[in-house]
């Protein structure tokens, strides 16, 4: 038990290591937000291709209720949630990404209307059965999965859900491919790796139900990091949207998934 808290404690040391740069490289400038790219976030259609449009179609009428931004960073969903008229708690581990947060919301004319709390997310900083709904965008990956299914599965009311963007490898031959590739962000951090579907089915488990959506066939990817191509990024996704729907067979290559649970 002593030497899983000490790993931990590491691997929220890294994290926070990592959000320092991610802060130091966030002007004013870039917090603004803009409206039209807002707008695709307040009502997209459950049919979307996008993965992120398709969370937000999965929270439906949020006015009101009680929302935790889980792994909230820099508060990109946290200024989305409070335009939706959510009730939102951000939680992050970085004091740093939490008053870049702070800063986001003030300038886009919302100061006030999310409460910003620095904690861990294996021990979230929050009462029993006091949330109505979690999103958190590309953050399992940092974590514990074991630790943080049983504090997602706490924190919310019975009859909540949780939903979750992260990136997948299920098939062995594209994991041992990433690893080939020399280039690493300096703002990833030692600790974080793609998720497997089978990963996520088991941090599902505490819960009622799930639902389990696959998106980004491997030319998404290619796509979006060669400069000449990403012109068609949009042309790309609805061709994603459409193989996928047409040939489920292929979710394997896939790599990003959208879980919803349910308490």
């Amino acid at each position: 038990m002593q030497s899983t808290l000490v790993d931990k404690q590491v691997w929220e040391r890294a994290e926070i290591e990592r959000s320092v740069s991610e802060a130091a490289h966030t002007p004013d400038a870039q917090l603004r937000a803009d409206g039209a790219n807002v707008s695709r976030y307040l009502n997209p259609p459950a049919t979307t291709v996008y993965p992120l449009e398709y969370c937000y179609a999965l929270l439906g009428n949020i006015a009101g209720k009680t929302v935790l931004d889980f792994g909230c960073g820099s508060g990109e969903n946290s200024l989305l949630l409070a335009r939706r008229g959510a009730r939102v708690i951000g939680v992050d581990i970085s004091d740093s990404l939490i008053r870049v947060a702070i800063r986001r919301l003030a300038l886009n004319g919302l100061d006030g209307r999310a409460q910003f709390i620095v904690g861990s997310a294996h021990d979230l900083p929050i009462h029993t059965g006091s949330v109505d709904l979690v999103l958190g965008i590309a953050i399992l990956h940092h974590l514990d999965l074991k630790a943080t299914t049983r504090e997602i599965h706490r924190v919310l009311k019975p009859g909540g859900r949780a939903i979750f963007q992260e990136p997948v490898r299920d098939l062995r031959v594209v994991r041992f491919a990433r690893k080939l590739i020399p280039y690493h962000a300096p703002d990833v951090s030692p600790f974080e790796r793609p998720l497997t579907t089978k990963e996520l089915q088991t941090f599902s488990a505490p819960f009622r139900r799930h639902t389990i959506r696959a998106f980004s066939l491997p030319f998404v990817n290619i796509t979006q990091v060669v400069p000449a191509l990403r012109k068609h990024i949009h042309r790309a996704y609805r061709l994603d949207g459409a193989i996928i729907k047409r040939l489920p067979a292929v979710e394997p290559l896939t790599g990003i998934r959208v879980l919803e649970v349910v308490k």
